[in-house]
């Protein structure tokens, strides 16, 4: 059970960390960027969706339980 709690962690950091940089793009873009802000902004929220909706899955039950 613990392992796919960690399984979770690992798309749910990076998914954020990614979501977040792409999101202070789009809001902060300059110059010949602006261009894509729409596509920053769009990357973001998604990343940031999917890293979310991962916590959401419920976990397995185990096949095998142990009957005390």
């Amino acid at each position: 059970m613990s392992l796919n709690r960690t399984a979770k962690g690992i798309v749910l950091v990076p998914s954020l960390l990614l979501g977040g940089a792409f999101l202070a793009a789009g809001v902060w873009s300059d110059g010949p960027a602006a261009s894509n802000k729409g596509l920053a902004l769009t990357l973001g929220g998604v990343l940031m969706a999917a890293g979310l909706l991962a916590q959401l899955l419920p976990e397995s039950v185990p096949e095998n339980p142990d009957q005390d």
